[in-house]
């Protein structure tokens, strides 16, 4: 099928709902680890709570991937069914996450977060490839990158903002601030209307064949065999994006799950208090207990903020490819490689920064992001089967998972453990694997994934 180039804002209504999406995983990724510690969760055990995560994406992913490919609805179409459902149990989850009254629930609760918002999640990568000719899949991608900085921004600026508002920062023990319940509700209002927003002003291609995709679709028990065919027969070039996906995501990864530790103790010097430290039967202990608590909280916000400025410079990064890309053609493979070197630079840096100074790092460190959010999706779509798309980006969803689940399970602690004792060598080990991954593009070579010809249109 000969598709038709798309303006600007016809690839902003198709990708919007990324604003929702982003708002999920930036709250998921800035304050899970919060709430955690709030809940009493010592700092080494945070990675493991994290497991959820990466296990939700393993299962979830290709399964929603390989039935959207799968499914074609007379109004809803191929994949926007899949965006609606993902919205609504997304939402729901967002909003009772920071109300948990113990560690165990709250734990639950990222699991059901974070596959509901995949079930949205890869049905819109998958929508780029099918709605955008090759020589637009890089301005595609860069146009959801802008969008999903935009977001990570907003919504980790959210529990500082409304703190700014006059909604308290500080709490009980064992009890998650108001500001932190207010700024996931408000999370879960903009996933839903925004996913919403992009079904409403978003149509879909139909098959090419309808007939032949009902009789493809009636097959019986072809999703287990047609899962294994497509691993066993993964194209090279997908095989030597997913070494640079591993590296990149075990640094992402890292820094989702002990940044607020690492940098509320190392940088800001306000750990989270150990409560069996206080006689809380006492007021003057209980009184001390109140205002370290309140001092961690604070800071807490503050690397919540900082963390939000690697969605900002992820948007500059995005918006200055989007304006480039839409004209001409860029190397694909460089462009990733120095911006993960970046993002990793940013990284080591936290060692020696300072409070007022944190906020360059994650600049740097938004420009890995922007870059993994765009490239990586790029190179891929322009080597692989669009009838597949779907269950592709599943299946390439392994490489992002597995390396996440390899870190929950006591990879960062090891790794990290090797430097020392202390937090912030979980940040020094983010930073070595995203400028391993910056160099493990120098491994494509597909003149195709690297950059598109306009020849072959």
């Amino acid at each position: 099928m000969k598709k038709r180039s798309l303006g600007f804002w016809e690839i902003w209504n198709m990708s919007f709902g990324f604003l929702g999406i982003q708002f999920g995983f930036a709250l998921q990724g800035g304050f899970m680890s919060r709430i955690f510690q709030t809940l009493g969760a010592d700092k080494e055990a945070i990675p493991l709570l994290w497991i959820a995560a990466p296990l939700t994406g393993l299962l979830v992913q290709p399964i929603i991937g390989y039935f959207s490919d799968r499914t074609w609805h007379p109004k809803l179409g191929r994949r926007r069914p899949y965006f609606l459902l993902g919205a609504i149990l997304s939402s729901i989850a967002l909003f009772f996450v920071p109300h948990s009254p113990a560690l165990w629930m709250a734990a639950g609760f990222l699991w059901i977060l974070d596959a509901s918002i995949n079930v949205s999640m890869e049905p819109f990568r998958a929508l780029v490839a099918d709605k955008l000719p090759k020589s637009q899949r890089s301005y595609g991608f860069v146009v959801q990158t802008l969008i999903i900085g935009i977001g990570t921004w907003v919504a980790s600026n959210l529990p500082w903002m409304v703190s700014k508002l006059g909604v308290s920062n500080s709490a009980a023990s064992g009890v998650v601030p108001m500001s932190v319940k207010v700024a996931f509700a408000i999370g879960a209002f903009v996933f839903l209307v925004s996913i919403l927003y992009t079904i409403f002003t978003t149509s879909e291609y139909p098959p090419e064949d309808m007939e032949e995709f009902q009789k493809e679709k009636a097959k019986k028990n072809q999703f287990i065999p047609d899962i294994i065919n497509n691993i066993s027969n993964m194209p090279l070039t997908m095989k030597k994006l997913g070494v640079i996906q591993f590296f990149s995501w075990f640094a992402f990864f890292t820094m989702w799950s002990l940044a607020n530790p690492a940098l509320t103790e190392h940088v800001f010097k306000t750990p989270a208090p150990i409560e069996s430290s206080f006689n809380m039967s006492i007021t003057a202990q209980a009184d001390a207990f109140n205002v370290v608590n309140t001092a961690f909280q604070e800071s807490s916000n503050a690397v919540g903020s900082a963390m939000g400025i690697y969605g900002l410079s992820s948007m500059v990064f995005a918006l200055l490819l989007t304006f480039y890309t839409s004209r001409r053609r860029i190397n694909r493979k460089y462009v990733h490689m120095i911006s993960l070197i970046l993002g990793g630079i940013g990284f080591l840096l936290m060692y020696y920064t300072s409070p007022e100074n944190l906020k360059y790092c994650f600049v740097l460190i938004g420009f890995a992001w922007g870059s993994i959010l765009s490239m990586p999706y790029a190179m891929l779509s322009s080597s692989v089967d669009p009838k597949k798309m779907g269950v592709i980006m599943g299946i390439f969803n392994m490489f992002i998972v597995i390396p996440q689940i390899i870190a929950a399970l006591g990879g960062i602690n090891f790794v990290s453990g090797l430097l020392g004792e202390e937090a912030i060598n979980a940040m020094t080990v983010a930073g070595i694997s995203l400028i391993i991954a910056g160099f493990c593009n120098l491994l494509i070579t597909n003149k195709h994934a690297i950059t598109y010809q306009a020849e072959e249109i």
